[in-house]
């Protein structure tokens, strides 16, 4: 793929991947009130979430704000420069981080707080969203790639 079209690639999955989260999001919110016990595995439950993962920064929602627009801007920058370095599923996995980043920037601009949904029962962990999910594959897988790189040049 040339430099063009994985960043076409990349703004089109950017924009697949925030409307299905927004779309999905609402929709399960839509459905539920208060809280539906859904199976052993998992809940649905809606908490408003004003601070950042596990409810860090909480009350702190211009911070996050400006931290998220900070992040989206880098990761584009970077994503720009180098995307002819990228293979398609870097691109993805770059595109997934952003759509993820921005709904949770979109949500906190637009209600004051980011709406999370999804409880694991099996687990003590704490509530959380399509968007989160989004942020921590792409970030892991990232992480992955890096790391990749890195053992195989040696």
């Amino acid at each position: 793929m040339t430099k063009l079209s994985k960043m076409i690639y990349f703004f089109i999955s950017v924009i697949f991947l925030t409307v299905f989260d927004l779309y999905f999001s609402e929709l399960i919110l839509n459905k539920l009130r208060f809280s539906y016990n859904s199976n052993p595995i998992l809940d649905l439950i809606f908490v408003q979430n004003t601070g950042a993962a596990f409810s860090i920064l909480e009350d702190y929602k211009y911070f996050l704000i400006l931290f998220a627009i900070i992040a989206i801007f880098i990761i584009l920058n970077y994503t720009a420069k180098h995307v002819e370095k990228f293979s398609t599923l870097s691109v993805f996995w770059a595109a997934m981080l952003v759509s993820g980043i921005s709904c949770n920037l979109y949500e906190r601009i637009a209600f004051g707080y980011v709406r999370d949904f999804f409880k694991l029962n099996f687990i003590d962990f704490p509530v959380f969203n399509i968007s989160d999910i989004f942020i921590n594959v792409g970030v892991l897988a990232i992480i992955v790639i890096i790391i990749k790189n890195k053992y195989l040049k040696k």
